[in-house]
């Protein structure tokens, strides 16, 4: 069986994938320009047109896309295609009151997108006699779908179990006999946890394979559900902005392959924005080569990583990028969601019943992630009585994960309890080692 999905794109010279990029960034640019009105305003305020496009390098002359910039043109400012006619499907990330980052595809899009999750899942060692259980959720979150994508187009046969009761997925493991399976990789240790309670030997299942994303993960978390698990734990990653996972992914060298041939990466100074060299750390900026429905130009991800252009001991000649540790901003990843402290205090001081004074803990439950919220009330609040309180906890904690699907214990505190401070403010704690 073949070694590589695709070996002409995963194997090509650094002669050949900077020919095809700079062929496919030059037709990608004048996309926009004549599609896209925000990037036409954009490259004309700079003074720069496609046509400047000579050589990679030229890239650098073109300003960055931020995630303001999606807020501020949703839900479909930035799509250089006709909605609806020439889209098939639109995903998005949770946004600040109600405003996700959205991300519309066009048939060729999924193409792409398929073809990329694909490369991903079959570095991995999936292969068509695989039972995959997907444990992630399949709604406008990317990753379920996404990664359900990738192991249809292998052959695989998938068994849809989206998230959350655990006792059940084990019990799908054991007799449907699954032997891959695809979760944040904090499920997956809750997983080995819930088994190891009801008595079953995960490593005695047929399980052998994970595929994991959503979440920031070292390398000891990876060496510790290999060995909880007893399997290979593989890593996609991706944001909804450039396609969903598949923008990079994990080899048998567990070295974390870019898809050179749709996105074309760089690494900036975060501060100043200059672009580093190979080998120096900075934050990592994406640009689509291929997309039409919504290509991005520049895209500043705020993940902190390292690119190195080494030989592989997989074969593969793609460019590679360090795990991603950490951000440049205050976004947080919970449990495999983004989390920013103002969602959540626009989020509380919708009521009218909250003082504009927060904190925000997040701490370890498990293996899980848990968030909790501190808030002080109004005196109507107080004065109400101990089943006010209560009631109002419940009232927001429902408002938080209705509006970014994620659980969050609301808990009104004392007035006047919550630190105050003549700086910036502090709102995020995070406990989590």
């Amino acid at each position: 069986m073949k070694q590589f999905w695709n070996e002409k794109f995963e194997c090509m010279s650094l002669k050949e994938i900077e020919a095809f990029q700079l062929q496919s960034l030059q037709k990608t640019i004048k996309w926009v320009y004549q599609k896209v009105s925000f990037y036409r305003k954009k490259f004309d305020e700079v003074g720069i047109k496609p046509d400047d496009i000579k050589s990679l390098e030229d890239l650098s002359k073109f300003p960055f896309t931020v995630k303001t910039d999606l807020r501020n043109n949703y839900p479909f400012g930035l799509c250089a295609v006709q909605m609806p006619d020439e889209t098939v499907r639109i995903h998005a990330s949770s946004g600040t009151t109600g405003k996700p980052i959205t991300g519309p595809y066009t048939a060729n899009d999924m193409e792409q997108w398929i073809e990329c999750m694909a490369r991903s899942l079959w570095s991995a060692g999936i292969r068509p006699n695989d039972i995959v259980q997907n444990s992630y959720g399949m709604g406008l979150f990317t990753g379920g779908l996404g990664f359900l994508q990738g192991a249809d187009k292998i052959g695989c046969a998938v068994i849809p179990a989206g998230p959350g009761m655990t006792e059940r997925q084990i019990t799908l493991m054991k007799d449907f006999g699954t032997t891959v399976l695809f979760a944040t990789p904090s499920y997956a240790l809750t997983i080995s946890e819930k088994a190891k309670k009801l008595g079953v030997d995960i490593k005695k299942l047929p399980l052998k394979i994970g595929a994991f994303g959503a979440e920031p993960w070292s390398n000891e978390m990876r060496q510790e559900i290999e060995q909880r698990l007893g399997i290979k734990a593989h890593e996609a990653y991706g944001l909804t902005e450039l396609m969903g996972p598949g923008v990079a992914f994990s080899c048998s060298a567990y070295n974390l392959h870019i898809n050179e041939d749709h996105i074309l990466p760089e690494i900036i100074d975060p501060d100043t924005g200059e672009i580093l060299p190979l080998g120096t750390q900075g934050e990592l900026i994406l640009t689509s080569l291929q997309r039409e429905a919504m290509p991005m130009i520049r895209y500043r991800t705020k993940d902190i990583t390292t690119l190195h252009r080494e030989k592989c001991a997989c074969g593969r000649t793609l460019i590679t990028m360090d795990r991603v540790q950490r951000r440049s901003d205050d976004m947080k990843i919970v449990n495999g969601v983004n989390v920013f402290p103002s969602q959540i205090e626009s989020l509380i001081m919708e009521s009218n019943l909250i003082e504009p004074f927060y904190q925000i803990i997040l701490r370890k439950k498990g293996y899980l992630d848990a968030m909790i919220v501190e808030v002080e009330a109004k005196n109507e609040i107080y004065e109400a009585g101990t089943e006010k309180i209560k009631n109002t906890e419940n009232m927001l904690s429902k408002h938080i994960k209705d509006t970014i699907e994620i659980g969050a214990q609301v808990i009104i505190v004392p007035q006047n309890s919550l630190p105050r401070s003549e700086g910036k403010a502090k709102r995020l704690i995070d406990e989590r080692s």
